[in-house]
């Protein structure tokens, strides 16, 4: 013991290794035991097989002190017949790394791929932040400082992203690598050796069992000499591919040491570059920026309560009204009638098939002259017509409420729509009514409006029954009107475009029935009295005129209405009068007229009841002063009366003039031809010759008269009974 411990005095204190050999000497001289059947010393060439596990260390003969291996060149473990137990250790050590590295390689793929993406997001997050300002809001007011801020941030986030960058690139080269590295070297080195050992061993047994199969009793020395080579050279060989094969499973043991810690090393070297990079980046240039930005979105969030709190107050102040205000339909609103531009929610009717409707709720409003619709998910809306001198009435569809009819000016295109409310009925029509008089286009249209609309219930009130119209008016047949001017008035004289004022006064009541009821007539006959005009004609006068008529063509009309005008010598009277007259009766629900004939002859025009055949109201031809077709409805035509006005007590009276509107199942414009015809033949009449030449020019039927038209009642006398026509004016 004491020449150990002088050996172990000696030896360095630091090397645990020879601190353990000195431990391990000692121990059985310590337990006071022999030690010379555990520890022994030999030569290289000397053998010994005794034990089933010893421990072989290779020194030099004189660094052996007190016999004690202090220092050991090489250390060996030998185990006895155990060498196959102890290869099955190593390869099931060898093929749990194999899984490992594997799945650590998997998972610091991700890792990469994680920061490669996160570079990419970083320059995609670059580009989006520019674009903010490219995308040009509609609310965008107010955002000079957001832009300004992410302008500041893209530049930023793009010094981040090369920091990113920078940082993929370190972790594919210090972690990824090394362990792709290992597992393609060292772990597929072990697998093929692993091969090669196998198969010199499959060789080497197959050499035995040869060699097993030597006869005994005839032995063949060339036989056995080749089979004992062969036997030889196998083993040789699985000798060789066994040490390569042991001295890489021992070799491995080390190297997965290295290879699993190295890529950690590289990945937080890696993450401690990117971090001091971006801590320089952030400390000097983003501090003060990053405080001006948080005071900003402070001021935002505090601008944003003060918002919310306003809205909720608000929101309070409007929930806390009665359930009266949502109802659609409230009989104490009043309707605004001057208004230009308008916009809600109404119905369309649309034809889905032959004799099929659908209704669709859809968003409408004005825009100058054009109605525009907007349909629900649309970002604008599109123009649906064109409400210059177009016309709109009140009608009745399909047993719904407040439905009312837009028609173009050329009659092609017809919309009907309704509303939700009767008081959006009205204002609609009025509104539409307003724009199609281009009042939208005056330099102010609100006071032109309401100079318009002033008096529009007294101007538009409905007549329907001609005896209320004879009060208070000595001319039966016409109004007299709010205000005469001379037909040579300045007016008339310069061409400017006379105002609507100038040709009717406001206020002008309008009549919408012309003619009485059959009933009237039929009583009369059944009393046997002779029945009377109102207007002062009887038929046998008309009878005669009829029979020495050079011209009589007859016409299906429906009377719209009359009213006064202030004078006849001017087209544009006429067209004022159809559009206060289509107003008047979209405004008050009349859109059912009665079917007449009106019967042109060279002297006169007669209104003819279709069931009775009597006269309504017939005018001499020379009391036509002037007639015309609608320029845009041709199915419209009106002409002008010209009476006398007595009440005044004048002996020569007042001249007054009174506009007619109609509307034919033809061109308005033949019956306008047709009455220019007869004024013609009326004027030719004073001069033989000259209506000598006009009936030679124009062709005549067998009883001498012009041959115009095609008669156009057909069997009217069969329409007895007939029920009122609904207009299409």
């Amino acid at each position: 013991m004491e020449q150990l411990l002088l050996a172990y005095q000696q030896q360095d204190k630091n090397d645990i290794y020879a601190t353990r050999t000195a431990a391990l000497a000692g121990l059985p001289i310590y337990l006071k035991e022999d030690s010379s059947d555990i520890f022994k010393t030999c030569k290289v060439e000397m053998e010994f097989y005794e034990g089933a596990v010893a421990l072989v260390a290779d020194v030099d003969e004189e660094e052996v002190p007190a016999g004690v291996p202090f220092s050991p060149r090489q250390v060996f473990i030998v185990l006895e017949d155990q060498t196959r137990s102890l290869l099955s250790v190593f390869e099931e050590d060898s093929g749990n790394l194999t899984e490992y590295t594997n799945q650590l390689l998997q998972t610091l793929q991700r890792v990469f791929g994680a920061q490669s993406e996160m570079g990419l997001a970083t320059e995609q997050l670059s580009r989006q932040l520019l674009d903010y300002e490219k995308k040009n809001f509609a609310l965008g007011k107010g955002d000079e400082e957001v832009i300004t801020t992410l302008q500041s941030f893209a530049k930023t986030v793009g010094e981040l992203n090369s920091l990113h960058s920078g940082l993929a690139n370190q972790m594919a080269d210090s972690m990824v690598f090394p362990l792709i590295q290992f597992r393609e070297k060292d772990l597929t080195e072990i697998s093929t050796l692993k091969e090669i050992f196998g198969i010199a061993t499959d060789e080497h047994e197959a050499a035995m069992v040869k060699y097993s199969r030597l006869p005994k009793k005839k032995e063949n020395e060339k036989l056995k000499a080749d089979m004992m080579k062969e036997v030889a050279y196998t083993r040789r060989k699985q000798h060789q591919a066994s040490l390569q094969y042991y001295c890489a499973l021992n070799a491995l043991q080390y190297r997965k040491r290295v290879a699993m810690l190295e890529p950690m090393l590289g990945y937080t070297q890696a993450q401690i570059s990117f971090f001091k990079k971006g801590l320089e980046l952030v400390s000097k240039k983003m501090e003060s920026f990053l405080s001006s930005v948080s005071n900003m979105t402070q001021n935002i969030q505090t601008q944003l309560e003060a918002e919310a709190e306003a809205m909720r107050m608000v929101q309070k102040e409007l929930l806390s009204v009665e359930d009266t205000v949502y109802m659609p339909d409230k009989e104490t609103e009043t309707v605004n009638r001057t208004l230009i531009q308008k916009a809600g929610y109404l119905n369309i009717r649309n034809k889905t098939g032959l004799v099929t409707t659908a209704w669709d709720r859809l968003f409408f409003f004005t825009q100058g002259g054009n109605l525009m619709c907007q349909p629900r998910g649309a970002v604008a809306g599109g123009m649906v017509l064109d409400l210059d001198n177009s016309s709109v009435m009140a009608v009745e569809c399909e047993d719904r409420r407040y439905c009312f009819q837009i028609t173009s000016p050329s009659g092609k295109m017809l919309m009907i729509l309704q509303a939700e409310s009767k008081k959006e009925y009205e204002e609609w029509i009025c509104t539409v009514n307003n724009i199609s008089r281009q009042i939208y286009l005056t330099d102010n249209p609100e006071a032109v409006a309401i100079r318009l609309n002033q008096t529009a219930i007294q101007a538009v009130t409905p007549i329907t029954s001609f005896e209320k119209r004879q009060e208070g008016s000595a001319n039966p047949d016409r109004a007299k009107p709010g205000g005469v001017q001379p037909a040579g008035s300045d007016s008339q004289k310069t061409g400017a475009a006379p105002e609507p004022e100038d040709l009717i006064a406001p206020g002008t009541p309008i009549q919408f029935d012309i003619m009485l009821p059959a009933s009237e007539f039929q009583d009369q006959n059944r009393a046997g009295g002779r029945r009377t005009n109102p207007f002062g004609e009887t038929d046998e006068c008309t009878a005669e005129s009829d029979a020495d008529s050079l011209l009589q063509q007859v016409f299906d009309v429906r009377f719209l209405g009359s009213m006064a005008v202030r004078c006849g010598n001017n087209q544009e009277v006429i067209y004022e009068a159809m559009r206060q007259v289509l107003a008047a009766r979209a405004i008050h629900n009349i859109f059912r007229t009665t079917e007449a004939h009106l019967m042109v002859t060279s002297s006169s025009l007669r209104l003819i009841d279709p069931q009775t055949q009597v006269t309504r109201i017939g005018f001499q031809l020379k009391e036509v002063s002037q007639f015309a077709a609608h320029q845009e409805n041709g199915r419209l035509m009106g002409f002008v009366v010209e009476g006398r006005d007595w009440s005044d007590e004048n002996e020569e009276g007042e001249p007054s003039f009174s506009a007619f509107v109609f509307e034919s199942n033809t061109e308005g414009e033949k019956i306008c031809y047709t009455i220019n015809l007869a004024k013609e033949i009326t004027e030719a009449k004073k001069d033989p010759d000259a209506l000598a030449q006009l009936m030679k020019n124009m062709p005549l039927t067998n009883d001498g008269k012009f041959l115009l038209l095609e008669p156009e009642t057909g069997d009217s006398n069969s329409g007895e009974g007939q029920e009122d026509l609904e207009s299409e004016a």
